[in-house]
């Protein structure tokens, strides 16, 4: 995933205050960056009256899926997964935390050609992070959210872009792969020694997940959330809430049921008695080893291209070495 440790260098507050001030006609006094979460940029911005809002700005660059895919598509599929947050809310589900839409009633609104901007509520309350689900009950509230987001009704679902199990930039690490790693960086060669000694298992990993893909692509698809962990989720005066829908698709239920369940099998009975569906194991693999694969083709893909050694880039070869070094 994209690092997010420090503000993007091509994205200057002043865009951002002439985006907020166009399409939410805020008038902003204060724009403070929270390095916090994986793959956004995030803001806290105070406006004029006083008033609190968490922006998140997202690189469509980075939200390609292959190199050959327009900034528009990408920005077709962010918008899609945002309405589908929006509609959820409307529908009644006050624990999904949508984005306020600007003028015009879109989700979100373009911040140059490159960046989206989104503007939710400031929520007070506490936060999570990435990892085990350690606060009693925790995982029960989240899997009753799940289980409310995948009965969600049709017109939840009609802008919802549909899973297709691609990989995001899985051609960058067949290239990486096949030797094609150009000194791009103070990363390249360390990647590429790291990337020759575990390319077996990698190759097993991706040959692996195709023939899941084949056996599996025809099974029922509801909406989903995508990354329904403890770090997409906050405790608050009113109770629960779900955030980060910037990956919602229709899909089967696994998607979100892998990463809630891990290795808690009380939590697919728990999923089967309520909804009358029991999960189905080859998805739960399907799903688990595509968040590997993903994330290895992307940071691949990071080094790739020209890279100068930031905290970003060392925090993302962290988790690079981390899956490679782990893979069976």
């Amino acid at each position: 995933m994209a690092g997010v440790l420090t503000p993007p260098a091509d994205l200057s507050e002043e865009l951002l205050v002439t985006t907020l001030a166009d399409g939410w006609g805020m008038d902003v006094a204060g724009l403070d960056y929270r390095p916090v979460g994986w793959g956004s940029h995030h803001w806290t911005v105070t406006d004029a009256a006083g008033g609190r809002w968490f922006l998140t700005a997202d690189d469509l660059a980075v939200k390609r899926r292959t190199p050959a895919e327009t900034l528009d598509e990408a920005y077709q599929r962010l918008r899609g997964s945002l309405r589908a947050a929006a509609e959820l809310h409307d529908a009644g589900l006050a624990f999904v935390v949508a984005p306020v839409a600007p003028r015009g009633g879109e989700p979100l609104a373009r911040a140059g050609e490159r960046y989206t901007v989104a503007v939710h509520p400031h929520l007070d309350g506490r936060s999570f992070g990435w990892g085990e689900y350690d606060l009693p009950g925790h995982r029960e509230a989240v899997l009753e959210m799940v289980i409310a987001v995948h009965a969600a009704p049709a017109t939840a679902c009609r802008h919802a872009p549909a899973d297709d199990f691609t990989v995001p930039h899985r051609a960058a690490l067949a290239a990486a792969l096949a030797g094609d790693l150009p000194a791009t960086g103070p990363y390249a060669r360390p990647l590429a020694r790291l990337l020759g000694e575990h390319a077996g298992p990698v190759r097993d990993l991706l040959a692996s997940y195709d023939r899941l893909v084949a056996e599996n692509r025809d099974h029922p698809a509801v909406l989903t959330h995508g990354e329904p962990h403890p770090g997409n989720t906050m405790l608050t005066p009113d109770g629960w809430r779900l955030i980060d829908w910037d990956t919602a698709a229709t899909a089967p239920p696994e998607r979100d049921l892998w990463l809630l369940a891990a290795d808690d099998d009380t939590v697919l009975d728990a999923y089967a008695a309520a909804t009358g569906r029991p999960p189905h194991r080859p998805l739960l693999d399907l799903y688990r080893q595509r968040w590997d694969i993903a994330d290895l083709a992307v940071d691949i893909a990071r080094f790739r291209a020209p890279h100068a050694g930031t905290p970003e880039d060392t925090k993302t070869y962290e988790i690079l070495t981390g899956i490679l070094t782990t893979l069976r």
